[in-house]
């Protein structure tokens, strides 16, 4: 086997430093995100904004009037993302019937941005590592 040229010490020299950095960001970036993933988890989101008090939720999760015919009162409390994310994938919000449930998890899903709750919801969209 040759023996590396002077030339190439500096560029394997820079490999390996560069191999152990990335390492060492691997090692302090996992526990950050998984940190991250339990905050997300306890982030809340509320049916309906406060600007929207007093309205109704229709079953397919459009802010109505109150009152309105088949639309739901809001729930009067923020829902867990954890509670999101178990409804959205069929099961039923806490405290709620199977029918609003839904109305509140279609009210979710058309959060936009600017929307109390839409930055918890978008961040239960991020796929995860």
């Amino acid at each position: 086997m040759d023996d590396p040229t002077p030339q190439d010490q500096p560029t394997r020299r820079r490999a390996l430093m560069l191999g152990a950095a990335s390492a060492a960001a691997i090692v302090s970036i996992r526990p950050a995100l998984a940190q991250t993933n339990a905050s997300i988890l306890q982030c809340d989101i509320p049916v309906t904004d406060p600007a929207r008090a007093g309205s109704y939720i229709a079953s397919d999760g459009r802010v109505v009037p109150a009152h309105t015919a088949g639309a739901f009162p809001a729930p009067g409390r923020n829902f867990k993302a954890q509670d999101v994310k178990r409804a959205l994938n069929g099961g039923t919000l806490p405290g709620t019937d199977p029918q609003a449930s839904r109305a509140y998890a279609n009210y979710i899903r058309r959060l936009q941005r600017g929307t109390s709750g839409f930055t918890c919801f978008a961040s239960l969209q991020m796929p995860r590592g």
